[in-house]
């Protein structure tokens, strides 16, 4: 026969049992807590700044020199139409993109793909297809809004006016933004020469897109930023103003 004694010890041990269970499902729970924070926040802070540093190594690659740089007098030889380069090899970095909006030291590469398992991880990708930098048509790139240093992190605060900057070898492109738009996964024709136009219709303007998902954490949809070709200028000229700081290595 049992005993109240007896009783008791089992539900003891019983209760016992439970609150080691629970004790380790909270201890978990506060490991997965910690390793989101390391994936999502801190580990993008790291990776962002080591994508910082080699995209600035970069510009000095595309520029020719690491000498500050200058501005020379008003080159009448200089040609009004933006020069425009041939797209490289899959995975080949071949332009800087600037976006001030996103900090006074925001810079990062651009490479050719939009592969998610090389390219995406170090920086910016290209739409193999899509036109290039100054170029007629669109210029579309990609990047992640979370992990991997979260490039497009803040894609969502552009305001209309503010300047996107791309450098290649060959010279600066400024790029102003116009237009945020959301379509879904599907929705390629973003990508099309005159984006949302059925691909025959011819472009005139010189548009540079930028996607990422949509919402955060998840690929439910895909926010687009639209921006136009303001203006160009030859590589000899030296970067525009407002980034000559970070490029000349005074930020």
């Amino acid at each position: 026969m049992t005993t109240r004694h007896e009783s008791r010890l089992r539900s003891r041990r019983r209760v016992s049992i439970i609150g080691v269970f629970g004790e380790l499902l909270i201890t978990a729970g506060v490991f997965v807590f910690l390793f989101l924070g390391w994936q999502l926040w801190l580990n993008d802070i790291v990776v962002g700044h080591e994508q910082q540093s080699q995209a600035l190594a970069f510009s000095d690659e595309l520029s020719g020199a690491s000498a500050p740089h200058t501005v020379p007098p008003a080159d009448p030889t200089v040609p009004a139409e933006p020069v425009v380069g041939v797209a490289p090899a899959e995975t080949t970095q071949f332009a800087n993109v600037y976006i001030p909006r996103f900090g006074a030291d925001y810079v990062r590469t651009i490479a050719e793909g939009v592969s998610a398992s090389n390219v995406l991880k170090t920086g910016v990708g290209h739409y193999p297809g899509t036109q290039m930098p100054g170029e007629i048509g669109n210029f579309a790139v990609a990047a992640h809004r979370t992990t991997y240093g979260a490039p497009f992190n803040l894609i969502g605060t552009l305001q209309a006016g503010d300047r996107i900057i791309v450098q290649t070898a060959d010279g600066w492109y400024t790029y102003v933004f116009r237009s945020l738009e959301y379509v879904r996964p599907t929705g390629v024709g973003v990508l099309d020469p005159v984006p949302q136009q059925s691909a025959d219709v011819t472009p005139t303007a010189r548009v540079m897109t930028m996607t990422s998902c949509n919402p955060m954490l998840s690929a439910a949809e895909r926010i687009v930023a639209y921006s136009v070709l303001e203006s160009w200028q030859p590589a000899s000229a030296g970067p525009p103003g407002e980034i000559a700081a970070l490029v000349n290595g005074t930020v």
